[in-house]
Parts: structure tokens; sequence; C-alpha cells
């Protein structure tokens, strides 16, 4: 379940997390997927976002955090996660939106749409 080679999609951990996704929000949406591999909903939205974010085509990106990997579940904790999958959109540094659970692709998309000031 990792990212693919995708440039849109990468995997992020609490060290790289202020670049990859707060610095980085400023500039374009970012998406961050809060998953872990034990969690069935987890496994079932990871191809959905994928299509999406490619469909984005670069407007949007997503990172990727396993909570189960080192330190991850620190961000969990500070974003005040209550499941996995849990879903937040930053942009400007700032968090515009969450949603948790596995959720179709058409949701996703009016979601970024309806949460983006930048799109």
């Amino acid at each position: 379940m990792k990212s693919s080679q995708n440039p849109h999609m990468f995997d992020v951990s609490v060290p790289d997390f202020q670049e990859k996704v707060l610095d980085m929000s400023c500039s374009k949406p970012v998406l961050v997927d809060l998953w872990a591999d034990w969690c069935s909903p987890c496994v079932v939205i990871a191809p959905i976002l994928f299509q999406v974010i490619e469909e984005f085509d670069g407007d949007v990106l997503l990172a990727k955090v396993e909570v189960d990997e080192g330190e991850n579940m620190k961000l969990a904790g500070h974003y005040h996660v209550r499941g996995f999958p849990t879903v937040i959109l930053f942009e400007d540094g700032e968090e515009k939106g969450r949603f948790s659970g596995a959720k179709p692709k058409h949701f996703i998309e009016q979601f970024i749409e309806q949460h983006s000031g930048k799109l």
C-alpha cells in the first residue's frame, strides 16, 4: 500500500511532515492519508485516492502516513485522529477539512473541490 511512482504521491513521516506537507501546502493543496496496514477501509480507499490524485494531475498532492511506522502515531495524536483512515486536506499550512473511513471517488473529488481555495 505504499504510494506509487507518481510524483504527486509520496510517503511522509514525522521528520519530513513540515517540509512535505505543511510547507508544500502553501503552493498547492496536500491531501494527507493517515492509514494502517491492518485497516480494511484503508486498503479500500488507497486505490481510490490514487485515482483521484492522478486525475487532478499535479494540482493536488497526496501524502501517505503509515501510522504504525516509527513515530508516525504522534502525527495521528497531534491531529486528534480517532480512526483510520483519516484524510486531511492542508492548504497554506493549515487543515481545511477532513473525513474518516472509505469513501467513493465522487465524494473525495467533491471534498477536495469544496475545501480547497486553490482549485
